[in-house]
């Protein structure tokens, strides 16, 4: 495996200035998923304006408290003695899953057995913590569950297993994020590393080693995060990387310059300057949380495309209930399960329909709760005639021949959409199914 040397001797600071402009995230696939529409989708307001009027703001100590908590987790990887030590089950259960089932690949076929042996060898997990570096991001880019581009598919034949439910997507990286690397790859392209909010692999063309140096530089203890989604960090040739919302860029000790990491000579993290974009597009974080800032980072999210793990730049479920809070200051781990150990939480789970909805309303509060079911979490809205209204990337409504009724992007529906349909599951709905608020 090629090795990484590090060299401390090379200037810091690149001179050219880079900067962000508005743009759009590149079409794929995705975009030609089949959506459809139900009658909340037309009935209720779609304006989270409507919604941001019934906001109780968070106290700013409050809000400055969770920022800096924010911070501390954010870095954390870069910590001294830092290890990973998730319970082993967590680490290995993609090699149990390759190992256990069927899957496919995008042409529908299956995926051999000594393909998903050479997938396993190359992981070698058996050398966690043993290298033990600290990176970070240099791009917007992905990070799977095992080595590979190579996509893994239960059953492509289901709306529910197919495309863009690919196993092995585990997450997204914004860039600028802090990682420890664990260790490579047997074929030396890939590092298996933590970020703040999730682990797997992604290329080490992708991340650079930083140097003592490089992390005082960079942790300067003010930041910028971005308000407006899908960005473009450019320079005056080409365009660099994609900027999702909720990507943080620290303000250089002058106040005059943004930062952003690069990568150098033999994989070593330099920083670029950015030159300060118009408040429109990044602002100090945390953002107040006021009616007006809510209801522009919920504009920003509203209708995009679902994207299993951050497929093809998008988001999931989870994704962007953590970029919504990221920008007030709040952070979030990776799935809905580890985000529903966040926060306040009040049990819902059992209450029959009408006391439910009760319940959410008197004690969810408007964008800062989170309704949790498992394998499903939503922002809270607030209400509307009587009716809570939630805003999530959602999949699709369960029918009763346990296909899926597919809506495929970010909506704002009650907790029945879809009620109005002759074929849905009941059990299935989503109010019938919610377990918990999660209050801020």
């Amino acid at each position: 495996m090629k090795s990484w040397i590090l060299i401390v001797l090379l200037p810091l600071f690149l001179n050219a200035a880079w900067h962000l402009e508005p743009g759009k995230r590149p079409r794929s696939a995705i975009d030609h998923l089949h959506f459809k529409s139900v009658r909340d989708m037309k009935t209720i307001p779609q304006n989270p304006a409507y919604y941001a009027r019934q906001l109780k703001p968070i106290p700013r100590s409050r809000q400055l408290s969770y920022d800096r908590d924010y911070n501390r987790r954010y870095f954390e990887p870069w910590g001294k003695g830092y290890r990973i030590d998730e319970p082993r089950d967590e680490l290995l259960w993609m090699i149990s899953f390759v190992q256990k089932r069927t899957i496919y690949d995008s042409r529908r076929h299956k995926i051999p057995e000594r393909s998903k042996k050479k997938w396993v060898r190359n992981a070698r997990m058996e050398q966690l913590n043993t290298v033990r570096q600290r990176a970070i991001s240099i791009r917007h880019t992905n990070m799977r569950a095992l080595p590979t581009d190579t996509p893994a598919y239960r059953n492509p034949w289901k709306n529910t297993e197919g495309f863009p439910f690919d196993y092995f997507q585990h997450s997204e990286l914004h860039i600028n994020v802090p990682l420890y690397i664990s260790h490579y790859s047997a074929d030396g392209k890939w590092a298996f590393v933590q970020a703040a909010h999730a682990n797997g692999w992604v290329k080490i063309r992708d991340i650079a080693l930083v140097t003592d140096r490089f992390v005082k530089a960079f942790k300067t203890g003010r930041y910028f995060i971005t308000i407006r989604d899908n960005l473009w960090l450019k320079n005056a040739q080409k365009k660099i990387s994609l900027i999702k919302l909720s990507t943080l860029f620290p303000l250089d000790r002058s106040g005059r310059w943004l930062l952003a990491a690069s990568r150098g000579p033999r994989g070593v993290a330099l920083l670029q300057r950015i030159q300060p974009p118009s408040r429109k597009y990044a602002a100090p974080k945390p953002l107040p949380f006021t009616p007006k800032n809510v209801t522009g980072i919920a504009r920003e999210l509203y209708g995009e495309p679902y994207g299993w793990g951050g497929k093809m730049m998008t988001r999931d479920c989870s994704a962007t209930t953590r970029d919504f809070f990221a920008v007030f200051g709040i952070f979030l781990k990776r799935n809905s399960a580890k985000q529903a150990k966040e926060g306040r939480h009040i049990r819902i789970k059992g209450l029959p329909k009408a006391k439910k909805k009760a319940a959410i309303i008197k004690y969810a509060k408007p964008f800062r709760s989170m309704l949790y079911v498992p394998g499903h979490i939503t922002l809270y809205l607030g209400r509307y005639h009587g009716e809570p209204v939630v805003m999530h990337t959602y999949w699709g409504i369960r029918l009763k021949d346990w296909s899926k009724y597919p809506l495929c992007r970010t909506i704002i529906t009650t907790t029945e959409p879809g009620r109005e349909l002759h074929d849905i599951r009941e059990k299935s709905k989503l109010i019938n199914t919610l377990q918990q608020i999660i209050t801020f």
